[in-house]
């Protein structure tokens, strides 16, 4: 029992769960804009059993992974396109091909839905989605979005209880967190573009990654993953240029209320 709460275990049962809650930043983005698509009465339930869904089917991910990691690894089939595409791609890479480029797929396909439709009561309304569709949606990406972060785990520790703690951990988090942060985006809609580009450069991420694990070359060149920090500090001057932008048009507003008011332009 000593050697099972152990302070090796304790610790790296901390570094997971802290793990977890930094990769599930773009999951909720995404749960909070895929539940937006379902009735308001059924959204924070959409949610709710999208993240319990997505936790036990985590656990299950995680008993299969460790169980059956080298099928993942193993060889799928190879892309022979001699100077366009080759590569060799195995199970591992192409569920992070695939979710990359999903992930891309909606973030553009959200958008152009914002630029195109010009009432957007209607808007909200003709794109509706069934309830139990966008649960399975929200587990589907949940098992994508958490992949690479159970092989870490793997790394890190062979004993199941931390892994899955940390997992439980964190959808506990996610659970408290989604409400806040789909009400914010409510609140305040202009950032909702804000994390749609997030989505997308975490598509592009993704892309790149499971490029790199198939060992894809594009017309000569390989594909080589986007470092961990270029991705935060792409997302870091996002948010500024956001901030100082929303800021700037406060400015704007408030002078051009103010030239409307002053006596020069209510006499012409």
């Amino acid at each position: 029992m000593d050697s099972v709460f152990s302070i090796d275990n304790l610790f790296t049962l901390a570094m997971l769960i802290m793990l977890q809650a930094v990769l599930g930043f773009d999951n909720l983005l995404y749960i909070s804009i895929e539940s937006k698509k379902v009735e308001k009465s059924s959204q924070k339930f959409v949610r709710q059993s999208g993240i319990i869904g997505a936790v036990a089917l985590r656990i299950v991910l995680l008993f299969v992974i460790i169980n059956a990691i080298e099928y993942f690894q193993d060889p799928l089939f190879d892309l022979n396109w001699t100077g366009v595409l080759e590569g060799t791609v195995n199970g591992h890479s192409l569920i992070v091909l695939l979710g990359g480029a999903f992930l891309i797929y909606t973030a553009m396909k959200e958008i152009s839905h914002m630029l195109v439709i010009e009432d957007i009561g209607m808007a909200e309304n003709g794109r509706r989605r069934s309830v139990a569709s966008a649960i399975i949606w929200i587990v589907v990406m949940n098992l994508v979005f958490s992949f690479d972060s159970i092989l870490s785990a793997i790394a890190l520790t062979d004993v199941f209880w931390v892994m899955a703690t940390a997992i439980v951990v964190s959808g506990i988090l996610m659970l408290v967190l989604a409400d806040h942060v789909s009400e914010f985006l409510k609140k305040n809609r202009m950032y909702e573009v804000l994390g749609l580009f997030v989505l997308f450069i975490v598509g592009i991420m993704l892309v790149s990654e499971g490029g790199d694990l198939a060992k894809l070359h594009l017309f000569g060149f390989a594909v080589e993953p986007m470092a961990k920090s270029t991705f935060y500090f792409v997302l870091v001057v996002m948010v500024v240029v956001d901030l100082v932008q929303a800021r700037f048009q406060k400015k704007l507003l408030a002078q051009k209320k103010h030239e409307i008011n002053s006596p020069d332009f209510i006499a012409e």
